[in-house]
């Protein structure tokens, strides 16, 4: 099969790319900057300059493809600019939409989120469920209204599937939650806030349920593609049995969204401080599992190999690593 990816340099993106090219498929990627993507193309990845927000460039890297993967988007939860956070989560997205339809694409897979359906309140939700607002954060919001324009076109009858991640984390990991571990373990991360949860997804885990979306998913669906839910501090307490450094103590979300608004009084942006005060992005994937087959690792698996990953990149010392266990 031949397929376009969007968001292919991204890090969910990219291991989408590499089971790709793995399972023998012909894989293009629309890219900003070719010269920085050379990673993709030593791949055997045909590299596309282009940009979602910019039409006209998608037609030529689009046309004869076999199905569409629309991974691109803006996540930058807490940057201080957020101008260009609709532009490109929502009218980037129309746009793929709009030419996959010119061009007369057989299927597109669409990423979304979890984060649509904004805090939980510690409910498992399914595809179901729906949230107005308001949201926590520029991301939150701007991918609900691209949920929204996808649902659209595939009321349209539009051949288009969307998907719905957690939290991704893995090997490599370059989102938010990485600052997090590197704190840790670093030995810097004194507190964390109790309550927060979220479903944990396993980079190659959730690319594996793009493939299976592509594959197996009926048009006009969702499937959630979320991991097991766990705290942040169970999160942590997994940690901790992994490299024996201690876990953040938690503590009360009231103290951070109250710093949160102190932030505010004086003109600081706390939308991440908001985003983490006892926030629940939780969703069940029983749906994906039954019609994609869809599987996710335990966290304390996937949790072993990426802090192994983070403490090499970190160059920490022999004696802060993991320790074999003593018999």
């Amino acid at each position: 099969m031949r397929y376009l990816v969007t968001g292919a340099t991204g890090f969910l993106g990219g291991a989408v790319v590499r089971q790709l090219v793995a399972a023998g498929h012909e894989v293009r990627a629309l890219v900003r900057s070719p010269e920085r993507a050379t990673a993709l193309g030593t791949r055997g990845v045909t590299l596309h300059a282009g940009d979602i927000t910019e039409p006209e460039t998608l037609f030529d890297p689009m046309r004869g493809v076999d199905g569409v993967f629309h991974l691109a988007a803006w996540y930058k939860v807490g940057a201080r600019d957020k101008s260009v956070a609709e532009r490109i989560n929502v009218d980037g997205t129309r746009n793929v939409f709009a030419t996959a339809r010119q061009v007369g694409a057989p299927k597109v897979v669409y990423t979304s989120t979890l984060a649509v359906f904004g805090d939980t309140h510690g409910r498992l939700v399914d595809e179901s469920y729906h949230f107005d607002g308001p949201f926590l954060s520029e991301y939150d919001r701007t991918k609900s209204l691209a949920h929204a324009v996808a649902e659209a076109m595939a009321r349209e009858f539009m051949p288009l599937v969307i998907v719905q991640p957690g939290v991704i984390y893995g090997p490599g990991d370059n989102g938010p939650m990485r600052p997090l571990w590197d704190s840790y373990l670093r030995r810097r991360l004194p507190v964390i806030p109790a309550g927060a949860a979220y479903c944990w997804g396993h980079v190659e885990d959730t690319a594996r349920g793009h493939m299976l979306a592509m594959e197996r998913g009926r048009a006009g669906e969702s499937y959630i593609l979320a991991g097991p839910a766990h705290t942040l501090s169970e999160a942590f307490e997994i940690a901790e049995r992994i490299t024996k450094i201690p876990a953040p103590r938690p503590v009360s979300p009231a103290l951070l969204r109250a710093g949160a608004s102190l932030l505010e009084l004086f003109g600081q942006d706390a939308e991440a401080l908001r985003v983490m005060a006892g926030t629940t992005y939780l969703g069940d994937s029983s749906k994906a599992q039954k019609e994609l087959g869809f599987e996710a690792r335990p966290l304390e698996f996937g949790l072993k190999e990426t802090l192994q990953y983070e403490m090499k990149r970190l160059k920490l010392p022999e004696q802060a690593r993991p320790r074999p266990a003593q018999r």
